[in-house]
């Protein structure tokens, strides 16, 4: 079965929603977009209408907290090229690309959620000799838990094409693992 984007309903708010609760003191970072190529502007421009016309993220025009686009490669398989001296260099194809956003600024700004995640280890002992295994995977799993509306700001980011925030989680947030944990 083909799953798309618009296919996420994701977990209801009452449910649980994530927090982006920041460090006492702390000021607020706008940061610059930085400057990309003509061929990753279409990439990013693409993302965004794709993310605004399933509601994940909004424009927004004044943040306290704004952080830069960054556009990294997918990687796919393995091939062999030759170099300048005729050596054959294992590199790695180039699949696509992911838009991704710099929160670095405001991750060191978050207060940690310091509840461990479990150790894989422990886990496959919890389950050795039990008959049945039920595995989930949530298409896109971030995206399928929303921010507190307080915090969605927090999550402002800034591009060729304006600045927007997130109402559902994205990658790149510290405390994102642990509240995927908890919903």
């Amino acid at each position: 079965m083909a799953w798309k984007i618009t296919d996420i309903r994701g977990i209801s708010p009452s449910f649980c929603s994530h927090r982006i609760l920041m460090e006492d003191e702390v000021k607020p970072v706008r940061q610059p977009q930085r400057r990309l190529s003509h061929n990753l502007e279409a990439v990013v421009r693409a993302e965004i209408v794709k993310l605004m016309d399933v509601g994940i993220i909004f424009a927004i025009s004044d943040s306290k907290w704004v952080s830069p686009t960054q556009v990294v490669s997918k990687k796919g398989g393995m091939t062999v090229v030759p170099n300048e001296k005729k050596e054959l260099i294992p590199m790695r194809t180039v699949t696509g690309w992911r838009v991704c956003i710099d929160y670095r600024r405001l991750n060191d700004a978050t207060r940690k959620d310091h509840f461990p995640l479990p150790f894989i280890d422990q886990m496959l002992e919890r389950l050795a000799g039990h008959e049945f295994y039920c595995f989930l995977d949530g298409m896109s799993g971030y995206f399928q838990i929303p921010i507190a509306p307080e915090d969605e700001a927090k999550t402002t980011f800034t591009c060729p094409f304006g600045t927007f925030a997130y109402r559902r989680i994205p990658f790149g947030l510290c405390n994102a693992p642990a509240t995927s944990r908890d919903a």
